[in-house]
């Protein structure tokens, strides 16, 4: 028997038995490789009998279609959209030579057509009955095209369309976790609309279709190697089967001879779970399958109908006799397609039957009912066309639902009457299900998800592992049973099948050039830009003031810098200031405690006084440029450090200035002797603070400094600083005070020479020669640097500068006055040239 049936259902008028009509023609050609002539596949007879089962059952019911007896004829398409169009035309001419149009009146009333199963079949048949509206109902064909009602006016059935299906498909994909599949689909209607769909689900919801093959029972086995060979050579763990399972046999055969068996196959709902189908080679590479299926029902006393079936008691049902032979491995006698011998036994060793075969415990086993689910919908089928003959049967004259209100005359129904019931027809199952169809003809149905299950001693099962209801919300439509579920080699974990692996967080998805969206690398995200979940495609940027984390995964308040006390930088240049200031102090009180000697004398001891102390101040200004910038401090810092660095300079230009005074005044008759005193110095002090002065006010009222926080400078930090204004008074402040010095270090070198034991000059000239060095150098350095080390870099110069002043003008001093006192003496004074008094 080959796998396609379809069946018509007839009427009879007070009648009480079945008028059983069966074609079977063994001399069709059938391709070898596929199919061969003595298959026999009990699943599609089990759909047969259910119909057979389900006709009996109603002609015997008293509750419905009282005074008529239902027939049917079946004929078998072999797969053949020639013979499936021939046994359509024949059974509505009633003639085996069919005449299109013609009818015979010697045949019962054709009410309608069950079938067919394939929906490559089922297409054709369905425009020739759409054109005389003849009602069929197929029990398993899912193509959406057929839910055209202009194109297939007279088509319904009872499993609902793929559409559903094509979209839960791409579900149960992303349910697992699989991005990177394969799919292999009919190379016929089925398979090329319902395929594309399923990819372009699949592809909306993130995941890539490596390869989209075609296959058909009809290719040759090079073309069949071609797909194993691409199969083979993309590394992919997941492949959907998009096609009825007529067409993958030889494909499966050849994958286990090559050795491609790591696969996890998804079937669509076009796929029946056929045990014998397959070797059981085969069988080893759909273990671990999941499938789609049509939910089934009860139909019963179905197997106490199974186990009555004879092929005594049915002696016209060749299909019977083919079952009895494969079930019970024995030759039917009265079958004449083998000669048996003397013995009893045919030509192929196989003995006969001896007729005492009986199915009473072996049923259930035989027929295979666990899994019932195109049979049982071949069974709603009959039910449909029963309750809608009932429904225009039971019509009264005046109020049917025709023109006139008229009804259908019984003895002569029209098609597009019974059409029209069958389209309203709704009845209830003796499980309780609800069975209707919608404005497309399809009946709403749910999907079980089937789980294959082999063990190692070659016991097959199916397990049910979950459910697709297409009339429930969109997160509850699919559900699974996780634990329920065995894969290749009865393995529980999920198989794993991606392109690449996902980006963990931190990272984003680089797409590589050509090829799909699955496959990309794992880039990390640059400074600044975090990602936060797995397989980021972008990463997002952190605002002003946040940062990336070290692994880029969330975005932190950025670091607010600035040059505190407790870092080491900031720490050290404190206690430089604090050892400098004190250094200062000790070397004031040196000089204040040998004021009546004559080096202090002799360098005029109220300036050397003044400029300790103002040296002293600009130790203790650094500490205005450490720690967090206040207000005040901002607005302070640079206007005392000018001004006191002011003082400082002004008062070493005093000293040299008085120093060539007074060598000039040694002569009794020079006017130099009247610039002698304290009014010169304090004149040239205050009059060169004044200008720094004045600058520091208008800074002050025009632009004065403020704190902010920098955000710009530093993309990963925040820079607590000073804003200093207008620049432009800063730097005239460090160029006023820079020409201070210029001509304190040109006075001072050209006085170097001047005679005297302790003539400063030439300390002079070489604290100002470091003080001016520190402050060129300063420029660059400060420019070079941003935040914290910029005034870092300013603190340093201010030390640096005040501690060259300091070093080179009273080092020398102290070293003599406390390490070598028998030069500080008068005596000492008087035997030198260059005597001075003050």
């Amino acid at each position: 028997m080959a796998q396609i049936w379809e069946g018509a259902i007839q009427l009879n008028r007070n009648q009480c038995k079945f008028i059983i009509i069966q074609k079977y023609d063994t001399s069709w050609p059938v391709n070898v490789h596929h199919t061969a002539p003595h298959w026999f596949f009990i699943r599609y007879y089990r759909e047969i009998l259910a119909m057979v089962f389900a006709i009996e059952k109603i002609n015997q019911s008293p509750d419905i279609l009282r005074n008529v007896t239902l027939g049917f004829q079946i004929f078998d398409s072999c797969m053949s959209e020639n013979r499936a169009i021939q046994g359509t035309l024949s059974l509505l001419s009633g003639m085996e030579s069919p005449i299109p149009g013609y009818r015979s009146l010697n045949q019962s009333q054709l009410a309608g057509i069950i079938g067919e199963t394939m929906s490559a079949l089922t297409l054709p048949i369905a425009r020739i009955l759409g054109v005389f509206h003849y009602p069929q109902i197929s029990h398993s064909s899912v193509i959406s095209t057929l839910s055209d009602k202009l194109q297939f006016p007279s088509f319904l059935r009872t499993v609902p369309s793929n559409t559903f299906q094509n979209q839960a498909l791409p579900r149960l994909i992303h349910h697992f976790g699989w991005t990177w599949v394969g799919m292999i689909i009919s190379d016929d209607d089925l398979g090329l609309l319902g395929g594309h769909e399923v990819r372009r689900w699949i592809e909306d919801g993130g995941g890539c279709v490596a390869f989209m093959l075609q296959i058909h029972l009809r290719y040759t086995t090079e073309k069949v190697l071609q797909v194993v060979e691409t199969i083979r050579a993309r590394a992919v763990k997941v492949i959907i089967i998009h096609s009825a399972e007529v067409h993958v046999k030889l494909l499966l055969e050849h994958l286990y001879t090559n050795n491609v068996t790591e696969h996890v196959w998804i079937f669509s709902a076009s796929f029946a779970i056929t045990p014998g189908m397959f070797e059981n080679q085969a069988w080893k590479i759909l273990n671990g399958t999941l499938g789609l299926v049509p939910s089934t029902g009860a139909m019963p006393r179905f197997e106490e109908f199974l186990s009555s079936l004879h092929p005594a008691t049915f002696p016209d049902d060749v299909f019977l006799k083919q079952f009895w032979e494969q079930a019970f491995q024995c030759q039917w006698p009265t079958n004449t397609r083998a000669e048996m011998n003397a013995s009893g036994v045919n030509e192929r060793g196989i003995e006969a039957c001896s007729q005492r075969e009986s199915l009473d415990q072996t049923a259930a086993s035989i027929f295979e009912l666990n899994d019932l689910s195109y049979t049982y919908h071949s069974y709603l089928a009959v039910h449909a066309f029963a309750n809608a003959l009932d429904a225009l049967i039971s019509c009264t004259p005046g109020q049917g639902p025709f023109i006139y209100g008229t009804c259908a005359d019984i003895n002569n129904i029209r098609p597009w009457q019974l059409l029209h019931y069958l389209r309203n027809v709704h009845f209830k199952t003796s499980s309780g299900e609800h069975i209707f169809f919608d404005a497309n003809g399809d009946a709403s149905v749910t999907y079980d998800i089937l789980n294959v299950q082999i063990s190692h001693d070659g016991l097959f099962q199916t397990v049910k592992v979950g459910m697709l209801d297409p009339g429930a919300p969109e997160s509850k439509d699919v559900i699974i049973n996780m634990s329920a579920i065995l894969w290749h080699d009865g393995i529980s974990q999920v198989p794993h099948s991606v392109c690449s692996e996902s980006c963990s967080p931190g990272y984003r998805k680089s797409a590589r050039k050509g090829e799909p969206a699955c496959c990309y690398d794992c880039v990390p995200c640059f400074q600044g830009e975090i990602s936060s979940t797995n397989d980021a495609v972008t990463c997002i940027k952190c605002s002003e003031d946040h940062w990336s984390n070290g692994r880029h995964t969330e975005c932190v308040l950025k670091v607010t810098e600035f040059l505190s006390y407790e870092e080491p930088l900031g720490l050290t240049l404190a206690a430089s200031a604090a050892f400098l200031m004190t250094s200062t102090a000790f070397i004031l009180g040196i000089f204040v405690k040998y004021r009546s000697t004559p080096i202090v004398k002799a360098n005029n001891r109220g300036l050397s006084y003044l400029l300790l102390i103002t040296l002293k101040c600009c130790f203790l200004c650094s500490f205005l440029f450490l720690g967090r910038p206040q207000k005040l401090t901002c607005m302070i810092r640079q206007m005392v450090f000018g001004v006191i660095f002011s003082i400082s300079v002004s008062v070493v230009l005093s000293k040299t200035i008085i120093v060539i005074i007074a060598f000039r005044a040694t002569n009794p008759c020079s006017s130099a002797k009247q610039w002698l005193g304290y009014k010169t110095p304090s004149c040239i002090i205050f009059f060169c603070c004044l200008i720094q002065v004045l600058f520091s006010v208008v800074w002050l009222l025009t632009s004065p400094p403020f704190p902010e926080l920098n955000i710009k400078t530093y993309t990963e930090k925040i820079i607590y600083e000073c804003n200093e204004g207008k620049t432009i008074f800063f730097y005239c402040m460090l160029g006023y005070m820079g020409l201070l010095a210029t001509v304190s270090f040109i006075v001072a070198f050209l006085s170097r020479n001047l005679p005297g034991s302790f003539n400063e000059a030439k300390l002079i000239t070489f604290s100002m020669l470091v003080f001016v060095s520190v402050w060129i150098a300063f420029i660059p350095a400060y420019l070079s640097t941003r935040g914290k080390y910029m005034v870092a870099v300013e603190v340093f110069a201010i030390l640096c500068s005040s501690a060259g002043l300091l070093g080179c003008i009273f080092f020398p001093k102290c070293y003599s006055i406390v390490l070598r006192p028998t030069k500080n003496i008068r005596k000492q004074i008087k035997q030198s040239n260059n005597k001075m008094r003050i």
